[in-house]
């Protein structure tokens, strides 16, 4: 079977547990292709994309921090990629670069259908501005709770945020906001992580007051990286989740923009937590 050459860009990247996952999803469905690692010199990521198109790679993953350059990158955006002015996924095609973001659709799937939390009518804590946050704002919009609000640290970057997302949360009836982190108030029944705050061991940025008995907090990190959050959302009556359904079920997205076959994220996602 001829092997169509396909990889994750990061930096770092060495801790992706991408090439796995796209890999026992090839095996799982009968597709040939290679999935390796690429680590990407900061200022060298359009090089690093011109390179792997004259080699023939077919489709990137791409992790922190090019999410926003890969967007700039691309020829064509998705509608999604658009409106969060980031991408995670390439598609290297002959007519040009092909841009997606798989991030929320990813995350919506692995919270209702994972961990079996509806979203339409509750209220949602989405916490930080950057480019994960970015990637995920929509889709959790598009699943109909009944409001969202995002706090950052960096109040205008928050604000930017929700402001270009202000016309999709009208037509689909969510009360969105972004009050300063001080000024935070209420709970709510799911909170989110979209902070590096995890990755370098800093606090939880809000109090333990978002959390109602029962609360579903994720945060996007996985393995120890997650862990802080973990044991904060524990300590305080909270259920905790880390971001490894996240993670398999937005590279299942890929996989399906790629290869037009669905896998089995949810035998995939399994098998991983098993291996860790």
């Amino acid at each position: 079977m001829s092997q169509d050459h396909y990889c994750v860009l990061g930096n770092p990247v060495e801790h992706s547990r991408s090439p796995w996952i796209h890999t026992r999803f090839a095996e799982l469905t009968g597709q040939g292709l290679q999935y390796g690692r690429q680590l990407v010199e900061l200022d060298k990521f359009h090089e690093t994309l011109y390179r792997l198109q004259l080699e023939g790679c077919k489709g990137c993953n791409v992790t922190v921090p090019f999410k926003f350059e890969a967007a700039q990158a691309a020829k064509v955006l998705s509608p999604r990629a658009a409106l969060a002015g980031a991408a995670n996924v390439l598609s290297l095609r002959a007519d040009g670069l092909y841009a997606d973001n798989s991030d929320g659709i990813g995350l919506v799937n692995d919270l209702q259908n994972n961990a079996g939390v509806p979203l339409r009518g509750k209220a949602l804590l989405l916490i930080g501005a950057g480019g994960a946050a970015a990637g995920v704002l929509g889709p959790l919009l598009e699943a109909g709770p009944a409001r969202l609000t995002v706090v950052n640290r960096t109040h205008d970057k928050a604000t930017a945020l929700v402001a270009r997302h202000q016309a999709l949360a009208q037509s689909h009836g969510v009360a969105l906001d972004a009050p300063a982190l001080e000024a935070l108030q209420g709970s709510f029944d799911v909170v989110i992580n979209a902070t590096a705050s995890s990755l370098s061991g800093a606090g939880v940025p809000v109090p333990a007051s978002v959390l109602r008995p029962g609360s579903l907090a994720l945060d996007m990190m996985y393995g120890p990286a997650a862990q802080g959050f973990l044991d904060w959302a524990q300590a305080h009556g909270a259920q905790g989740r880390d971001g490894l359904g996240m993670l398999v079920e937005q590279a299942a997205e890929a996989f399906a923009l790629w290869r037009g076959v669905r896998p089995p994220s949810a035998q995939v996602l399994a098998e991983l937590r098993q291996q860790l």
